[in-house]
C-alpha cells in the first residue's frame, strides 16, 4: 500500500513567472515529487503559495490575457481580463493555471483543495 501522509510545501511567490510556479504546484499536489508516485493514487502534499502579488507575469500576458466563463445559455459567454482578475482575487490566477495543468480526472477536485495562496 502506497503511504499518503501529506507534509505542507510553503513556496515563495515574488520573482517567479506564473506558469514555472503553477507547474511547481501541480507536481507538488500530484504527488510526482515522492519516490512511490502511482497516477491512480492520490498521494500529494498540501502547498502554501505566499507573495502571490509579486509573481512575474511575462510578455504581453498582462494585457491580452482573458478568462472565460460559460452559463451554457445563449449570449451567457462572460470573459474577465487578467488585469481585472488580478486586482479582484488575484488567487483564482493561480488557481485557473494550476487546475488545468492537473489531470482531467476525479482526483483533480481533490488535489485542488489542498492548494492555499495568500497574497
Amino acid at each position: 500500500m502506497i503511504s499518503t501522509k501529506r507534509e505542507t510545501h510553503t513556496l515563495d511567490a515574488s520573482g517567479i513567472a506564473l506558469g514555472k510556479l503553477a507547474a511547481n504546484v501541480a507536481v507538488i499536489l500530484r504527488g510526482k515529487n515522492k519516490p512511490g508516485f502511482v497516477k491512480n493514487v492520490d498521494a500529494g502534499d498540501f502547498v502554501v503559495v505566499k507573495n502571490f502579488a509579486g509573481v512575474k507575469i511575462t510578455g504581453r500576458k498582462f494585457e491580452e490575457r482573458k478568462y472565460y466563463r460559460y452559463s451554457g445559455h445563449i449570449g451567457g459567454l462572460n470573459e474577465t481580463p487578467l488585469p481585472k482578475l488580478m486586482k479582484e482575487n488575484p488567487a483564482e490566477v493561480l488557481r485557473r493555471a494550476v487546475y488545468r495543468m492537473l489531470p482531467n480526472n476525479k482526483l483533480r477536485d481533490k488535489m485542488i483543495k489542498r492548494l492555499t495562496v495568500k497574497q
